[in-house]
C-alpha cells in the first residue's frame, strides 16, 4: 500500500470535485477528502447515491458537500459550461479534480467488440473526461495550488487481451494526463498525475472478475493514502507521474 499519513487538516479550505462520487472509490475519496477539511462537489449520475454520500459527510460533521447530478454519457457542451459557471459563482475557483467515473464495457476480443460499445466506453471514459478537464481548467488555474488526478489501470499501462475499449480508454487517460501535465508545467499552479487503484473491492471489480473472492481485495477506503497525497499540498511539484495505490 502507498505509504503516506495525512495530517487531519490537509485539505482545509479546499474545493474538490469528484466524479463518480456516488459509490466505490469515488464515494470513499469524497468522504476522505471531506474528513480532511475539503468542501467536496459530488458529481455523478445517480442522485440517490450522491445524496447518501452527502448525508454521511454531513452526519460526520465535515464541511457541507454539494450534490451535482450529471450524466457524463449524455451531457452536452453547454452543460459543462453551466457546471463551470455554477462553481465559479459559488466558490470562485477549484482546487482539485478527481476523475474517477468510468465504465468497463464488454470484456471481449476486439474482433467481437461492436463499434457502438467501443464508442460508448470511449465517450464516458475519455471524451467526457476531456470536456470536464478543459472546461474546469480556468477555475483550477485560479487556485494557488490545484491538483488533477486521473484514474488509470494496469491495463492502461500495458495492453492486455480482452480488455478492449476499457484498456484503450485508460491508455488515452494516461495520454491526457501527460499532455496536460506538460502544458501546465511551470506556467500554471496546476499539476496532473494518474493513479492505478489496483484490485479493490468494488462492484466494477466484481463485474470484471466474477470468479474472484472479493474479500481478497482491500476496500476503497484502504487505498486512500495516495489519493490524499496527490490532492494535498505535500505533492506540490509532483507532475506528470503515474502512481499505484497498492
Amino acid at each position: 500500500m502507498f505509504d503516506y499519513l495525512a495530517r487531519p487538516n490537509l485539505l482545509e479550505g479546499r474545493v474538490i470535485l469528484v466524479t463518480g462520487a456516488g459509490r466505490g472509490i469515488g464515494a470513499a475519496a469524497a468522504r476522505t477528502y471531506a474528513a480532511h477539511g475539503a468542501t467536496v462537489l459530488l458529481l455523478g449520475k445517480t442522485e440517490a447515491n450522491l445524496s447518501q454520500v452527502y448525508d454521511e459527510i454531513e452526519a460526520a460533521g465535515h464541511p457541507q458537500p454539494v450534490v451535482i447530478p450529471f450524466n457524463l454519457e449524455t451531457a452536452q457542451p453547454h452543460q459543462y459550461d453551466e457546471l463551470a459557471a455554477m462553481i465559479e459563482t459559488e466558490f470562485g475557483h477549484l482546487d482539485g479534480l478527481l476523475h474517477n467515473a468510468s465504465i468497463i464495457g464488454p470484456r471481449t476480443p476486439l474482433e467481437q467488440l461492436s463499434g457502438e460499445n467501443f464508442m460508448r466506453v470511449m465517450h464516458i471514459n475519455v471524451n467526457a473526461m476531456f470536456m470536464l478537464t478543459s472546461t474546469l481548467l480556468p477555475l483550477l488555474k485560479l487556485s494557488q495550488d490545484a491538483s488533477v488526478i486521473f484514474t488509470s489501470s494496469s491495463v492502461g499501462r500495458k495492453g492486455r487481451a480482452y480488455w478492449g475499449a476499457y484498456g484503450v480508454s485508460k491508455f488515452a487517460t494516461e495520454g491526457l494526463m501527460q499532455t496536460l501535465a506538460d502544458e501546465v508545467e511551470g506556467v500554471a499552479p496546476v499539476r496532473a498525475n494518474s493513479i492505478n487503484p489496483g484490485a479493490t473491492r468494488t462492484s466494477m471489480r466484481a463485474l470484471a472478475y466474477p470468479g474472484e473472492n472479493p474479500e481478497s481485495n482491500p476496500e476503497p477506503h484502504e487505498i486512500m493514502p495516495v489519493y490524499l497525497y496527490l490532492m494535498g499540498p505535500d505533492s506540490t511539484g509532483i507532475n506528470g507521474q503515474a502512481f499505484n495505490a497498492q
